[in-house]
């Protein structure tokens, strides 16, 4: 009966999550576009999940292009939503008979209780610069940089209770990497999170796997892919780094100078962070790929979310399209300093934040070009994916990240035998290919390449390989022929290398492999063929084998903003344009 107390603790903090959780639906404002069917679909949808009173979905008739002008968005967006919100007193303010320049009524405000607004896909996505608005914010428009009044529609929705506000250039957050805030600065600021997507069914799929997800605890590895050309950016990822080992993740960090390629190990990326490039590549362009339920993804890039409507062009929606469940990103050129902080959104959630809260933790500025996109209720890491009963994980694939951590934690308790029982048990009644490779590494480093070889034994049963365990295969067949059963890695890498969808250049990069597996089962027959393939595909290697390097200019120029809003230095290079004067993105 050990494991009683520990079921009850934990359903007593599933229960006052649950609580919690409740309380906050009951404070979620949906807004969808009337025009769109599809945005009322993904705002009910989302009400009956979560348990969000219908009542508080706000429609309003709004256009149906993801950019607006200013006039749009006062007319069909700020003014109609203000005045709902009042009328149902989740803003308590008293409106003037006085606009300001750009055609807002004014209101004199003095708090809201919206837990989160949440903006469904249909809703206009970003607000271009309108010039005759333009006027100088002193101090932050003394930097040409910032003067624009162009911006993400959701970043200036944070402002709803704050009205006034100059347009132009940026507001500091007044609840960034704020650990207290005060009732006055709580007051100044919604929470905004956005559910969109390419489909439809990506943007009602985001709340799905965030449920999902709060079931079973975060099931998978995480990935870190730094090494851009700008020193803050790969600071913040190597806290991202630490946290994460701290955490107990299986990870892998790639410091290279190109982004990651397609032949890299990346199964299961349930957390994945990186930069810089201007769209999707690598592992992520493999045919078939999918995130996990619950999956965090960013790629700091200025233009990631320009667009949600693709599942191709830039990040936010190829990440959205193959099933992350949530995600930040920029509308316009943000710079550095003003996009979310990855090692900030990291922080808040490891410590059990929502993902909503956790968003608005990491941005420094509204009003400006970030946008976080996902169910704001997502609280990833309200339970620990170890504390999941093999009957809750959807597949037994997933089930083995879950011992892989437990193996990291016990090895990190000073307790090495005790995860290597655990896997080989596991292996035996459930082999998966995360157990599998995680025991066979370990016997390998301890020199019992027979123990590795027959940890990863199954792999030539298997009938075939999902893309994103082609690597995983790879080195399980390298395994193998270094054990001296190079007839079983043949096997594996004659199943692999006639996957479907595999990419020229990644088939080229894996061949030497199979080659020496061949010539060390003396299967000369086999070895030719791979030969003859090989110099085939070899002028095409470079073309599809990896990914383009980084970006000459990283995730927008270092803006050197400092926290709390000190005017903006000019950054020694120019922001807006490269050495050659060109637009480097």
């Amino acid at each position: 009966m050990r494991w009683f107390p520990r079921l009850c603790t934990l359903l007593a903090l599933l229960g006052a999550t649950a609580v919690r959780g409740d309380e906050l639906a009951a404070r979620v404002v949906l807004l969808a576009n009337s025009e769109d069917r599809d945005s009322v679909r993904v705002a009910e949808h989302y009400a009956e999940v979560r348990g969000v009173p219908r009542e508080n979905i706000v429609t309003l008739p709004m256009p149906l292009s993801e950019t607006i002008s200013w006039a749009e968005f006062v007319r069909t967006i700020w003014e109609p939503l203000a005045v709902e919100l009042m009328r149902a007193r989740w803003i308590d303010a008293i409106p003037m008979r006085l606009t300001d320049a750009v055609g807002r009524t004014k209101r004199a405000v003095s708090g809201h209780r919206i837990a989160y607004l949440v903006v469904c896909r249909g809703v206009p996505l970003r607000i271009a610069h309108d010039p005759a608005l333009y006027e100088p914010v002193l101090p932050f428009t003394n930097n040409s940089i910032f003067r624009t009044n162009a911006g993400a529609v959701d970043s200036e929705l944070g402002l709803l209770a704050n009205p006034g506000y100059a347009i132009n250039a940026f507001v500091p957050n007044a609840l960034h990497r704020n650990d207290a805030p005060s009732a006055f600065e709580r007051a100044a600021v919604i929470k905004v999170s956005r559910l969109d997507g390419p489909t439809v069914d990506d943007a009602l799929g985001l709340v799905d796997r965030a449920v999902a997800a709060e079931q079973t605890g975060l099931l998978g590895r995480a990935y870190v892919d730094l090494g851009g050309n700008h020193p803050d950016g790969d600071r913040w990822l190597e806290s991202v780094v630490r946290q994460l080992r701290e955490a107990g993740f299986d990870l892998d960090v790639d410091r290279t100078p190109s982004t990651l390629r397609a032949t890299a190990r990346f199964d299961a990326p349930v957390l994945y962070f990186g930069w810089y490039a201007g769209a999707v590549n690598g592992p992520f362009k493999l045919p078939g790929f999918r995130f996990p339920p619950g999956a965090i993804a960013l790629h700091i890039h200025s233009y990631s979310a320009q667009t949600l409507r693709s599942a191709e062009a830039n990040w936010c929606g190829p990440l959205i399209a193959r099933g992350v469940t949530a995600t930040v990103g920029n509308v316009f050129e943000p710079y550095l300093q003003l996009t979310h902080r990855p090692d900030l959104l990291l922080r808040a959630l490891l410590r059990g934040d929502t993902f909503g809260d956790a968003a608005c933790y990491s941005q420094p500025v509204l009003s400006w070009q970030a946008i976080a996109i996902g169910d704001p209720l997502f609280r990833p890491f309200a339970r620990a994916a170890t504390d999941s009963e093999p009957g809750e994980v959807p597949s037994q694939r997933l089930a083995g990240y879950a011992v892989v951590r437990e193996m990291l934690a016990l090895e990190a308790a000073k307790r090495p035998d005790e995860a290597l029982v655990l896997a080989r048990r596991t292996q035996r009644d459930q082999p998966s290919f995360a157990v599998g490779l995680a025991l066979a590494q370990r016997l390998k480093a301890a020199g019992d390449e027979s123990g590795a070889a027959d940890a990863v034994g199954f792999v030539p049963l298997l009938d075939s390989y999902r893309s994103d365990e082609w690597a995983l295969a790879r080195e399980a067949a390298n395994l193998l022929r270094g054990a001296g059963r190079a007839p079983a890695a043949i096997e594996v890498f004659d199943r692999l290398l006639r996957s479907p969808g595999m990419p020229a250049g990644v088939k080229s990069a894996w061949l030497p492999d199979a080659i020496a597996a061949a010539d060390a089962a003396k299967d000369l027959q086999r070895a030719e063929n791979w030969r003859q393939e090989l110099r085939t595909l070899e002028p095409r290697r470079a073309e599809s084998a990896g990914s383009p390097p980084r970006q000459s200019r990283p995730g927008g120029r270092d803006a050197r903003v400092p926290n709390g809003g000190a005017a903006a230095a000019e950054p020694a290079t120019p922001a807006v344009r490269d050495v050659e004067g060109q637009r480097s993105d």
